[in-house]
């Protein structure tokens, strides 16, 4: 078991991406069935290795079952040749997984907790990323695609809670994408396995156990880079991702029973992200309210801020909110004044709409 399990249990051009990949839209709604977010993931990771002989999962665990059980019987099913452990080494893992990807095969890494993808960032962002530019076409490693759990975990700390999507959003050639629920997780996992481009998927541990939703049992992919109206309203827009979408869910009920309509989308993909389904419904609201848990300056939330601002100066009624965390290291006895909450939400709701 690695050292960081015993640290948990005691505590193309135009951005470098090819486009050809083709989506079938939702799943059939035949055989589904009630999981939670991880059972959710491995079943995407099951279906991805019986589908396709070029697939391998790997990364630190991921044999016993990894720290938080996503890859649970994939070994004993596929065999300890296309799940295996892997050495205590991020920079490493990525490595491989370039190599791998860069032979045509479907090459699925895990890092163990997004607070350690670090050691591997010049890999992801300086081979990874640059792999297709760089040869003009003639080779890549499309087949890349890296889970790594992220966010808050309530208990976490700041070795165990963070959220560092927004350094990847900043390098041209790699996708980020972000589930909010099981039903999301599985489809877009299985997205970015087979799309040609090598995505980090980031994967929202406090929902693990705690979301639970009906999810088709056969093989089905969710569109990348298509954001959805989630609650339609006409006041506001609210625009997040990942866990977060629960709480503004919550605080957009709240500002409901107070007569503020909110229309709440979840990006989903947040490179490339879908700017144009942001900004026609901002165009219609007049006012625009992110939300994540990473510190708010430097976070994806301030791109968003700045290209709404860009498209819809003129028909912005109030200043952009961004409720996010602090700049600060992610705190454990303090963790519920970091986080974005509810009230923190739904204040920041009123006060646009009052502006």
């Amino acid at each position: 078991m690695s050292t960081k399990f015993g640290r948990l249990v005691s505590l193309v051009y135009k951005r470098g991406f090819s486009t050809s990949t083709s989506i079938q839209k939702g799943g059939s709604e035949q055989g589904v069935k009630s999981l939670n977010l991880c059972s959710a993931i491995n079943q995407a990771l099951h279906i991805a290795l019986d589908s396709d002989p070029r697939s391998y999962v790997f990364g630190e665990d991921v044999s016993f079952g990894g720290v938080f059980r996503c890859t649970t019987g994939l070994a004993d099913q596929f065999g300890k040749k296309r799940v295996f452990n892997t050495p205590l080494c991020e920079q490493g893992i990525i490595g491989f997984g370039i190599g791998l990807a860069a032979m045509g095969n479907r090459a699925i890494a895990e890092i163990q907790f997004a607070d350690y993808i670090f050691p591997a960032f010049d890999q992801i962002v300086n081979e990874a990323a640059k792999f297709r530019y760089r040869s003009g076409n003639q080779f890549n490693c499309g087949g890349l695609t890296i889970r790594t759990p992220y966010g808050a975990v309530g208990h976490g700390g700041h070795y165990h809670s963070q959220s560092p999507e927004a350094f990847f959003c900043h390098v041209p050639g790699i996708k980020v994408v972000i589930p909010r629920s099981p039903r999301q997780a599985k489809g877009l996992l299985l997205s970015c396995i087979r799309d040609p481009n090598p995505i980090v998927f980031f994967e929202p541990k406090w929902l693990y156990r705690l979301a639970v939703e009906e999810v088709p049992e056969d093989d089905y992919m969710l569109p990348l880079s298509e954001a959805e109206v989630i609650r339609e309203g006409s006041d506001v827009t609210l625009v997040g991702w990942g866990a977060q979408l629960s709480i503004m869910e919550q605080a957009c009920t709240d500002a409901e029973k107070e007569g503020i309509s909110c229309e709440l989308i979840d990006l989903k993909t947040l490179i490339p992200w879908d700017k144009e389904k942001v900004e026609a419904s901002v165009n219609k609201t007049g006012r625009l309210l992110v939300s994540h848990e990473a510190p708010i300056t430097g976070g994806f939330g301030a791109e968003i801020s700045a290209s709404i601002v860009e498209r819809c100066f003129s028909r912005l009624e109030a200043p952009v909110a961004r409720i996010c965390g602090f700049d600060t290291p992610f705190p454990l006895v303090f963790e519920p004044f970091y986080m974005p909450t509810k009230n923190k939400i739904l204040d920041a709701i009123k006060s646009t709409v009052k502006y």
